[in-house]
């Protein structure tokens, strides 16, 4: 989610380790051993209230190339709100894993899901396995206790195995191009509410995302790790939608503000329409421009991000909301009233987002790199002295939960950096 706006850059822990687990060669699996170079797409839905989930297998999916890690296919790097594991279907050997968040799993803390049972679409991409394989997705709740889970087998010769993105492949133009997708991380940027008479101003706007997320560490740093690819998705109307103003677009991915009943809240729930526009491009991780200058966005880890592209503060959400979406960063702002967004945090579990503690399990966070003697709660006047602290408010709560730093990017989208430890 998006904030109102208003230390220098050390070590950025979560980046680091994140993009070690998908860039390192050191101790790898060897990929051809378990897994061809095409990708295998699951859609799912998932479904349910507050009482009881389910997942659905939908569509299986074959795209011709794998632009994922490939190596420590079996370690996770972070938990997420959900997870896959893909095991040999003889064996039972672990062979992959992957962890997400979903925004099934958001609006299931809200008001609505405890009177009514709805279905989110939700598409995951795995490395296309050579032998039969099974898979097991599991949800994870608030207090990370198992929600749902569902198994299924995958057959790599099934013939119901859709094959896309060999032909009518959407238009698309690199914006930074640094390496073919096995060696580089690929970001894909896709338009949202443009027509195609606006699809010069789509480029325009997917250059202006690149330089601002280049100019911000460790993606500065890092920048030739990145291939990023513009691709040029079509909308029969021009703008996104505005439900408060009863402003409904026919638009490539139907987003809208007011998610939830969240003002600023920019999603989307055609997830699939997302990943048929990519078909045939190489990607794993996404952003959406919207055609708007309302500000908000959106962005959920390992899933998406998507953010309006003509407000002033557009470079600033970009890299707000893929903090999101590609670290796996918490929202670090917080409300003095009660807000249902404050339900995804429960004051007795340590979220699994590593720049937030409810001091549960304070180990596992940034506690080997307090200074001695750090004052718990760390007193706001004495921000310049302890760059990193344990300051009180974050994860929409204003009480009992902690953050790293007095003020971050993950906190403020107009902040100029991350804090040290995001």
């Amino acid at each position: 989610m998006v904030n109102s706006p208003r230390c220098t850059m050390k070590k950025t822990q979560i980046f680091v380790i994140y993009l070690f687990f998908v860039t390192t060669d050191i101790n790898a699996q060897i990929f051809t051993e378990y897994f061809a170079n095409k990708t295998l797409r699951i859609d799912y839905i998932f479904t349910g209230n507050t009482s009881q989930q389910a997942v659905y297998l939908d569509e299986l999916s074959q795209l011709p190339s794998w632009a994922g890690r490939r190596t420590h296919l079996s370690e996770l790097p972070l938990e997420g709100n959900g997870q896959i594991v893909m095991k040999d279907l003889k064996t039972k050997k672990s062979i992959y894993k992957v962890s997400f968040s979903s925004l099934f799993q958001e609006w299931l803390v809200t008001d609505e899901a405890k009177e009514t049972s709805r279905a989110f679409e939700n598409t995951f991409l795995l490395p296309y396995p050579l032998r039969p394989a099974e898979i097991e997705i599991t949800l994870y709740n608030t207090k990370r206790k198992v929600a749902t889970s569902m198994k299924h087998s995958i057959y790599p010769d099934d013939i119901l195995i859709h094959v896309k993105g060999t032909s009518h492949i959407t238009p698309h133009k690199y914006v930074v191009k640094n390496g073919n997708e096995q060696k580089c991380i690929d970001i894909a940027i896709l338009a949202e509410g443009y027509t195609e008479k606006e699809m010069n101003i789509f480029y325009q706007d997917a250059n202006m995302a690149c330089e601002s997320l280049f100019s911000h560490e460790p993606f500065k740093a890092l920048k030739k790790k990145f291939n990023v690819v513009a691709v040029a998705s079509p909308s029969a109307d021009s703008g996104v939608s505005i439900p408060k103003t009863k402003q409904w677009n026919h638009t490539a991915f139907d987003s809208h503000f007011s998610t939830f009943y969240s003002d600023r809240y920019l999603t989307t729930n055609r997830v699939k329409a997302i990943h048929d526009a990519l078909a045939g491009i190489p990607y794993e991780h996404i952003i959406v421009l919207a055609n708007t200058e309302k500000y908000g966005g959106g962005g959920i880890y390992n899933m998406f991000t998507l953010t309006a592209a003509h407000h002033p503060e557009f470079c600033s959400v970009i890299v707000h909301e893929l903090g999101h979406s590609f670290g796996g960063l918490a929202d670090e702002y917080f409300y003095d009233a009660n807000d249902t967004s404050s339900r995804l945090y429960p004051l007795e579990i340590e979220p699994w987002e590593q720049n937030i503690t409810t001091r549960v399990n304070f180990a596992s966070k940034w506690k080997d790199r307090l200074p001695k003697n750090t004052p718990i709660p760390t007193p706001v006047n004495l921000k310049d002295k302890y760059p990193i602290g344990i300051y009180e408010g974050g994860g929409y709560l204003a009480k009992d939960i902690y953050r790293p730093s007095f003020d971050c990017r993950m906190k403020t989208t107009a902040y100029p950096s991350f804090c040290p430890v995001c």
